[in-house]
């Protein structure tokens, strides 16, 4: 059974920085797309950044020069670094990857830690 581990989140004081972490583990083939989403209270989840296999990752104009998102395919990891961090990236940050186990690719979601901080 595929298993993706987030750690980081807490509070983070306006201006500073903050690095998120996600681990896949379990049974699988091959892992595809890693990405990086975040959703507000009564809101839909928007996409922060997204790292394919290979090439350069992804971001939304909205996020540029505001977070990095790296991985390590021999760790089977992606990561989250956020500068700067403002009142409004206040939220709960998933992530998403897609694996393929047993069956075909499917996506799977990690449990989303809180990124709290003053408003």
């Amino acid at each position: 059974q595929v298993q993706l581990v987030e750690s980081g989140g807490g509070l983070v004081q306006p201006g500073g920085s903050l690095k998120l972490s996600c681990a896949a583990s379990g049974s699988f083939s091959s892992i595809y797309t890693m990405r990086w989403y975040r959703q507000f209270p009564g809101r839909q989840r928007e996409l922060v950044a997204s790292h394919g296999y290979v090439g350069p990752p992804y971001y939304p104009d909205s996020k540029k020069g505001r977070v990095i998102i790296s991985r390590k395919n021999d760790k089977n990891t992606v990561s989250l670094q956020m500068i700067d961090r403002k009142p409004e990236d206040a939220a709960v940050y998933y992530c998403n990857v897609d694996i393929k186990g047993s069956e075909n690719a499917r996506s799977y979601w990690g449990q989303g830690p809180k990124v709290t901080g003053p408003s």
